[in-house]
């Protein structure tokens, strides 16, 4: 099979791990037989500084002919001044904005060889399965504003859904649910907000779609803290934007560390833009240290979930997992007794064993 992959690094450590990422791709191509064709493209900061735009045109002209975008981070304190023209994640909303992907799915799993980096005791994760699934183009990041000006210090952010924004999200969160253990917690603040208190109706109506389903509302705060309380309990979280933005990254600290955590942002059709959720981390840009791991696995849910290739992403996850097993860490995910690598060693070690995984190899071609 031939597919085309838009890659935009962005900025920070962006590049040092859809780098690792890109690697991993490679060599699950080259394993399974596949040919991938890389479309590079600027995003963020450093096209804030190429061209003048977070998002420039070309970028989208690539990203909307390939079959899926892996994508880094955005932003840095070069670009963070408020009253800035043009900010590095302007970007990456106006992508997800062309791109029409409106759901997007953060799995947390535990991992029992990192259950000493967890910031909860071993007993409360070991068994979290949690998937997040967070609407992505709308709400209050993408309501009317208005910014605070010397003459009027005063500003407004308006968090606005409509009956179709959230029925759509439900959907998939409903029918992923169904093919787990089938229970979805829907996150709102029906008591205080309107536009949850329509959040609630909606998921409601479409929960009476799905009845081998079951779904309960929760208070975005209960969620908060049930979610340190009693991981295990949950399956799919379902949540509006700033709310899921909030509750994933909490939830990083489940499996200890936000660099550990892939994600996928989906809509109508199988393309899909994939990201680690954590950020540019400009503080270990350059280094090398920056843990893989999030991009990788946000690799492997771009060929399961854009390429349909899911013998090949469940080889890409089980090779990340024998690496953790095997003792090998970043610098933000080391215990004692573990041998600390830096970013490329991560991404060469996973690679070599997706290399040996499928039951016969193939030709590949990877072309840039």
């Amino acid at each position: 099979m031939r597919a085309t992959i838009a890659v935009l690094p962005g900025d920070g450590v962006g590049p040092e791990v859809v780098a690792e990422a890109v690697k991993v791709l490679e060599a699950t191509a080259k394993s399974f037989g596949h040919t991938l064709d890389l479309a590079s493209g600027q995003i963020g900061g450093g096209a804030i500084d190429a061209t003048g735009s977070p998002l420039p045109a070309e970028t989208l002209r690539v990203c909307r002919n390939a079959d899926a975008v892996l994508f880094g981070a955005v932003g840095g304190p070069r670009w963070s001044d408020p009253r800035g023209r043009v900010r590095p994640e302007d970007g990456l909303l106006g992508l997800r904005r062309e791109l029409g992907v409106f759901a997007n799915l953060r799995p947390v799993r535990a991992v029992s060889d990192l259950a000493d980096v967890s910031a909860l005791r071993a007993d409360r994760i070991s068994d979290v399965d949690v998937l997040i699934v967070r609407e992505l183009t709308g709400g209050i990041y993408f309501g009317a504003r208005q910014e605070a000006t010397a003459a009027r210090r005063e500003a407004y952010d308006t968090m606005r859904y409509s009956d179709e924004e959230v029925r759509r999200v439900a959907h998939v969160g409903f029918r992923l649910a169904r093919e787990r253990r089938q229970r979805v917690t829907s996150v709102d603040k029906a008591n205080v907000l309107a536009s949850s208190r329509l959040w609630r109706q909606v998921v409601n109506d479409v929960a009476r779609e799905y009845p081998g389903v079951e779904c309960e509302s929760m208070l975005v705060d209960a969620a908060a803290m049930h979610l340190l309380r009693r991981p295990a309990d949950f399956d799919v979280l379902l949540t509006e934007n700033l709310f899921g933005d909030i509750l994933a990254d909490e939830a990083s600290m489940l499996v200890g560390s936000i660099g550990m955590l892939p994600s996928a942002s989906l809509g109508d059709g199988r393309r899909g833009l994939y990201e680690p959720i954590h950020g540019s981390a400009p503080d270990l840009a350059g280094r090398g240290v920056a843990n893989p791991l999030g991009a990788v696995l946000s690799a492997a849910m771009l060929v399961r979930h854009s390429l349909g290739w899911r013998v090949e992403a469940d080889a890409i996850e089980a090779a990340a997992s024998r690496v953790v097993a095997d003792g090998f860490r970043t610098a933000d995910i080391a215990t004692a007794g573990s041998t600390t690598v830096g970013t490329a060693e991560m991404g060469t070690r996973i690679a070599e064993l997706v290399a040996g995984a499928s039951r016969e190899e193939g030709p590949c071609v990877v072309t840039q």
